[in-house]
């Protein structure tokens, strides 16, 4: 295990490097929240390809494949579906708003705060406890490893991604996200698959071994899968994590393009961690929990050198999607909610003045996420709850304002609050994990949206049309941003 711990540490001390690295870069607020919005194609999938692949989709996707069989991979193959979508029909407006929040693009579109502080408290506890679910899977690597107390290996792991993210922002998270992308390429796809399969005996001796519904691919069934949907394809569409890292593409082209990449990348890891989690099934087909699959396989199948590797892909997962939730969620902290409080609003004060200010912030929500993940004993219940508010809450209004000219302020407005109600009281009553949360709760406020918009009176025409500039990308409120540099 020597070389393994080894392979562990050089990890983890280079991702401190890349944040002391990153910080030189990072001397505007454009620089620290979304990377100068410079990154080319290369970067930009790769770090859009490791923020989305986390923890959930590594551990849990093969958990899921020890549970269902090959079937399993459509919780991260909707992941990826989602961003696909996201790239190939709205990244590019996206991008061209030159924001820094998704509330931000909620008061371009309908005019005014009044939208945006809302969807800023809603978009906060989603990121937030996007963060605490993310940070909490330390301790299952760890305990692997180290056979390390559980609240220790929240801290441990969790205080690396605060210290890199808090020191370079968006560009040393950029940074080790690309490290983290080579990692989990080589740790999982190139290493981890193909070892799992012939220890099982092959595909031949997988099919011999298992029930058929193993290999039927809508074994999970399709209320599961249509709830997949409803969650994580539509989440990806609006989550601010999301969001933060289509800010920083160099063009409409890389937006697009590379998003595209990173999705149908997001396909093929969805299918090998089903493969993995159903070899896994036929090697130890009575295990306690089938999350832990991923952690039997890698501590039993692999030899010396190679599972520290494939460790290090897992906690690279983790880190990634830890990492850019993170700096999410401060961001909409700062910009969103606490610049609103102080009566500040949206209003420049100096890109040099803000770095501070927004790596204070990290560092208080790195801290909260870290005390509130050893405090949470329930991750998928907490993750539930985000989802189901994100999505019931603020789809319809971030969507309609991008597709629906007759949308209104008021519209969105009662969206997102008869959503947001309609999710908690049907959570109340049928219970955190039930479907009908966020079928009802999307269900009204799509009809709040609609009715009340066409109740209130049209947005005002100069609203409209600075909203039109800003998409074009002609708008002289972006004559502050930094030109793009090629790389």
């Amino acid at each position: 295990m020597a070389v393994d711990y080894l392979v562990i540490v050089v990890y983890l001390a280079g991702m401190l490097a890349m944040g002391w690295w990153g910080m030189r870069r990072a001397r505007s607020k454009s620089e620290f929240l979304v990377a100068g919005r410079r990154l080319g194609p290369a970067m930009y999938s790769g770090t859009m390809a490791a923020i989305v692949l986390g923890g959930a989709s590594t551990i849990g996707g093969v958990g899921l494949g020890y549970q269902y069989g090959l079937s399993g991979a459509w919780m991260v193959f909707t992941i990826g579906l989602g961003l696909l979508a996201l790239s190939v029909f709205f990244s590019a407006r996206i991008a061209r708003l030159k924001v820094y929040t998704v509330s931000e693009m909620l008061d371009l579109r309908y005019g005014g705060g009044r939208a945006g502080i809302i969807s800023g408290v809603v978009m906060w506890a989603y990121t937030l406890m996007l963060a605490v679910t993310s940070t909490i899977a330390y301790a299952t690597i760890f305990d692997v490893l180290f056979d390390m107390n559980r609240s220790l290996a929240i801290v441990l792991g969790g205080s690396i991604v605060v210290a890199y993210s808090t020191l370079g922002g968006m560009w040393s998270i950029t940074l080790t996200d690309m490290v983290q992308f080579v990692v989990k390429t080589i740790g999982v796809l190139l290493l981890l698959l193909p070892i799992a399969v012939v220890k099982a005996g092959g595909f031949a001796e997988m099919q011999a071994q298992l029930p058929t519904g193993y290999f039927d691919p809508l074994g999970i069934g399709g209320e599961t899968i249509f709830t997949y949907v409803l969650i994580y394809t539509f989440g990806m569409l609006i989550g601010q994590d999301i969001w933060q890292r289509v800010f920083t593409a160099r063009s409409d082209r890389t937006a697009r393009w590379g998003g595209t990449i990173a999705g149908t990348y997001c396909l093929a890891y969805a299918l090998a961690g089903a493969v993995i989690g159903t070899a896994a099934k036929v090697l130890y087909p009575k295990l306690g929990s089938a999350d832990d699959a991923f952690a039997t396989i890698v501590k039993d199948e692999l030899p010396v050198g190679v599972r520290g590797l494939v460790l290090a892909a897992a906690l690279a997962a983790v880190m990634s999607t830890s990492s850019g939730a993170l700096i999410a969620c401060a961001t909409v902290a700062n910009n969103d909610i606490w610049s609103r409080l102080r009566g500040l609003g949206t209003a420049p004060s100096g890109d040099h003045d803000e770095v501070k200010g927004n790596r204070a912030f990290i560092l208080l929500m790195g801290i909260a996420v870290i005390g509130t993940a050893i405090a949470i004993d329930d991750v998928v219940q907490a993750l539930t709850v985000a989802y189901n508010l994100l999505v019931g809450g603020l789809l319809v209004p971030i969507l309609g304002g991008l597709v629906w000219k007759r949308g209104t302020v008021y519209g969105a407005l009662a969206s997102v609050v008869v959503g947001g109600l309609a999710v908690i009281v049907l959570m109340a009553t049928h219970g955190i994990l039930a479907n009908e949360p966020v079928y009802y709760g999307l269900l009204a406020s799509l009809a709040a949206y609609v009715i009340v918009s066409l109740a209130t009176p049209a947005t005002d025409a100069a609203v409209l049309a600075a909203w039109r500039e800003r998409l074009a990308g002609r708008s002289p409120e972006l004559a502050s941003e930094p030109v793009a540099a090629p790389q």
